[in-house]
């Protein structure tokens, strides 16, 4: 395979806002978690499943904080495989390259365990409505 500037082009737009919607997520995650806080410290309201949503939302900040880090090194390495085809290192740029990929697949597959766990989540939030979803 050959490599130039164009391959690593294509990884350009599709990082950058892969790591939007992963920060959008941390962010709605950090405002609940911040509300949850105030409503257990100030208002002393401890809701039965409240342990276990906790438990599942430290769960979701270390899959986010994951999941952002290895989008992060994938950005990194795909600035870096520009820097090694500029120094003409065509080698090092696929090597550096692949690695960026591999990064990226990490990334995703981590997002994708944080959705699971989030859907798991909202059942628990949901667990103490009483609805029988089976008749729809």
């Amino acid at each position: 395979m050959n490599i130039d500037y164009t391959v690593t082009a294509l990884m350009f737009p599709a990082i950058p806002l892969l790591m939007n919607i992963y920060s959008n997520r941390f962010h709605s995650l950090s405002a609940l978690i911040r509300e949850l806080h105030d409503e257990h410290v100030y208002e002393k309201h401890i809701p039965p499943e409240w342990k276990k949503q906790f438990i599942n939302l430290n769960g979701r900040i270390i899959l986010l904080k994951w999941t952002i880090m290895f989008a992060a090194i994938g950005f990194l390495f795909n600035l870096l495989t520009v820097f090694a085809l500029y120094l003409n290192e065509i080698f090092v740029a696929r090597v550096i390259f692949g690695s960026c990929c591999l990064s990226m697949i990490v990334s995703i597959i981590l997002f994708i365990r944080e959705i699971q766990t989030s859907t798991r989540d909202l059942k628990l939030h949901m667990s103490d409505m009483n609805i029988d979803f089976n008749d729809q």
